[in-house]
């Protein structure tokens, strides 16, 4: 899998375009603090959008050419983001230290997804804010995008179960138009989540 993502990220162009996803660029306001981590980033889109809003943001993710390409695009738009290579599912994370946490199209087994959800909430500060989109088992019919093993996408009521006990300001599921580079292309479906971290 490592080095599936390696070999996408290696070409100049960026796999999935250079403009943040529709979903946190809309949602970004709702952060209340400066410092955000970026789970899963890729090659750094979102990551480098938070950090043009005056945001402090680090970007994880276990792809070395993804997160090159995250300095490069950072560079270019004459911004930091701090880049660290992080295996999600084995590699620890420090506990809350941020004041927000993304995830965008983070793809993972079903059987490790609540493992990365609890790790995403670990991470924020009490009142921080945790941002989520990711393909659901829907997708799978849409061939626009995403994993092509319904294992690596994900239920509603997964997500709803692992949100229980944490403030729920946002919840979608369904039709999203995401035209985001050369591999997200036209109508999908997708989950998509707001938590606020109250305990």
């Amino acid at each position: 899998m490592k080095d599936q993502w390696n070999k996408r990220f290696e070409a100049d162009e960026y796999a999935y375009g250079e403009q943040p996803n529709a979903f946190i660029e809309a949602q970004a306001h709702r952060f209340n603090g400066k410092r955000i981590v970026a789970f899963a980033e890729g090659e750094g889109r979102n990551a480098v959008f938070l950090a043009r809003q005056g945001y402090q943001v680090t970007a994880w993710d276990y792809a070395e050419n993804g997160l090159k390409k995250t300095e490069k695009l950072a560079e270019r738009f004459q911004v930091k983001v701090v880049t660290e290579k992080k295996d999600l599912l084995y590699d620890p994370v420090p506990s809350e230290v941020y004041d927000g946490a993304i995830m965008v199209f983070g793809h993972f087994p079903k059987a490790e997804q609540r493992k990365v959800f609890d790790k995403l909430l670990s991470v924020v500060k009490l009142g921080g804010i945790v941002m989520m989109e990711v393909y659901s088992e829907e997708q799978i019919r849409y061939q626009t995008g995403g994993p092509k093993a319904v294992d690596l996408l994900y239920c509603p009521e997964d997500v709803l179960a692992w949100a229980s006990g944490y403030e729920v300001l946002h919840f979608f599921y369904g039709e999203q138009r995401r035209d985001e580079g050369l591999f997200h292309t036209g109508m999908g479906h997708v989950i998509q989540v707001i938590l606020a971290k109250i305990r």
